[in-house]
């Protein structure tokens, strides 16, 4: 670490760090979506000779492909979440909001541990959760609706990301209908996942199940994205993605149906390809859980 006071300025310890590291004259490559224009500058400045271009395809192919330390601690991020998903679920109550439950779920995660949070966490009430990704308010949680939990931690840098739906006591037929539909495409999706064929592939396999329910029009995402040290990045699980999987990549599965006025249902797992399949690291159950 290189330290510095109010007083100085991180500018001297930007100097030392430059020098340390031998940077003079050296071509430095990096993510032109990571390295901020003031970083650029000054490696310029403090590394004479020094020259820093993006090369995104070379790091995001090393990125795609995890190692056993980036597989652990996603493992134990996962573990956090699904052990704060079950802690919380008996707390919340019919009544009350939104807010109140995303609340008791933070509450949770930290006290299990979780880094930081992976994004912003998603509790959705209601027709409220036919939004894919609206945001927590203060509606209330009432009898007979939907409520959709979408969340996750971090553990070394590395998330999870996981969303599963509930009945809050007696649900329609239809809604129970729709959840079977999207856990039956959530399979489907995890089913397909292997080395060697393409992203679409489990799009195709997740969304062909939706569709011949007859609930096509209702799915208005991809299947899923990929996973690590940002939340969405490659590979993107979506029609028109031919990158071939190979082992290490980690990406979710999320189908989902989502019905304005009514509700909406996703179910999502986080998955990693292996030398001869796939593995699902998400374990928390796909039943149709009654809460509240």
């Amino acid at each position: 670490f290189f330290t510095y006071n109010d007083d100085e300025g991180y500018r001297p310890a930007f100097d030392q760090a430059c020098k340390a590291m031998a940077l003079a004259g050296k071509r430095i490559v990096a993510e032109g979506f990571k390295l901020r224009l003031i970083e650029g500058q000054m490696l310029e400045q403090y590394a004479p000779g020094c020259t820093v271009v993006s090369d995104d395809d070379t790091i995001t192919y090393i990125r795609l492909h995890k190692g056993d330390a980036e597989l652990a601690a996603m493992r134990q991020a996962i573990a956090v979440s699904e052990a704060a998903l079950d802690a919380t679920l008996p707390q919340i109550k019919i009544g009350m909001t939104e807010r109140q439950a995303l609340s008791i779920l933070l509450h949770e995660m930290a006290e299990r541990a979780g880094h930081n949070n992976a994004f912003d966490p998603i509790v959705l009430a209601g027709a409220r959760s036919a939004m894919p990704h609206g945001l927590s308010d203060d509606t209330l949680i009432r009898e007979g609706e939907l409520l959709l939990i979408d969340f996750g931690t971090t553990i070394n840098g590395y998330p999870s990301d996981i969303t599963r739906t509930f009945a809050v006591g007696e649900i329609s037929p239809e809604l129970k209908n729709v959840y079977e539909i999207v856990k039956a495409a959530n399979q489907a999706g995890r089913e397909a996942a292997r080395p060697g064929i393409a992203a679409q592939d489990i799009d195709r396999a997740a969304r062909a199940v939706i569709t011949e329910a007859g609930y096509g029009k209702q799915f208005i995402h991809r299947t899923g994205h990929g996973l690590g040290l940002e939340i969405h990045e490659p590979p993107f699980i979506r029609e028109g993605n031919a990158q071939i999987l190979e082992p290490g990549m980690t990406f979710t599965v999320e189908p989902g149906i989502y019905l304005p006025g009514k509700g909406g249902v996703r179910i999502e797992d986080n998955v990693v390809i292996t030398v001869d399949g796939a593995q699902v690291m998400t374990s928390y159950p796909r039943e149709l859980r009654v809460i509240g």
